[in-house]
């Protein structure tokens, strides 16, 4: 009995499997949402303002970013509580893909937060005049809450290692 409750609980990790595809739809819509925002950028390329085309960069930089980290969580995730991932040889494998463990997982994901966060308060700095003194105040605190976060967390993840 003990050994059909075990093998059980050890093959619910499939269950997560699914949710990885599900991200994998999220990088789709995300990438449709990236060509969207070029697809309006470039007719009024040539009236734009610079600081608009800088934040509307920014906003292009950002959801690269948001990609990255789905794939990250997609790839480490399945491979650290589903299954190792098997790449065909001579197909080209990604460095890091076997290497990230859980630990390392937060500590990459908390990082590419605070990266994400710190080009959302440079948009907001771009646009300092619109913003009420409050909200910024807020926005400066969030921010900084999250690199704190991540600091902690690598801290945390590097005395664990030791």
């Amino acid at each position: 009995m003990e050994k059909f409750f075990e093998n059980l609980l050890y093959s619910a990790r499939w269950l997560l499997a699914p949710l990885y595809l599900g991200l994998s739809l999220a990088l789709i819509a995300l990438t449709v949402k990236f060509f969207q925002e070029i697809w309006h950028l470039f007719p009024m390329l040539f009236s734009l303002k610079e600081t608009d085309l800088i934040l509307a960069i920014l906003s292009l930089i950002d959801m690269s970013l948001v990609g990255g980290l789905l794939i990250m969580v997609m790839l480490s995730g399945y491979e650290n509580f589903v299954s190792q991932i098997d790449i065909d040889e001579g197909r080209e494998k990604l460095g890091w893909l076997g290497k990230v463990d859980s630990g390392t997982l937060k500590t990459k994901v908390a990082a590419s937060i605070v990266a994400i966060s710190s080009i959302h308060l440079l948009k907001i700095f771009m646009n300092a005049d619109k913003v009420d003194t409050d909200k910024m105040m807020w926005y400066v605190i969030i921010h900084l809450t999250f690199v704190a976060s991540a600091f902690i967390m690598g801290y945390l993840d590097k005395i664990n290692r030791h």
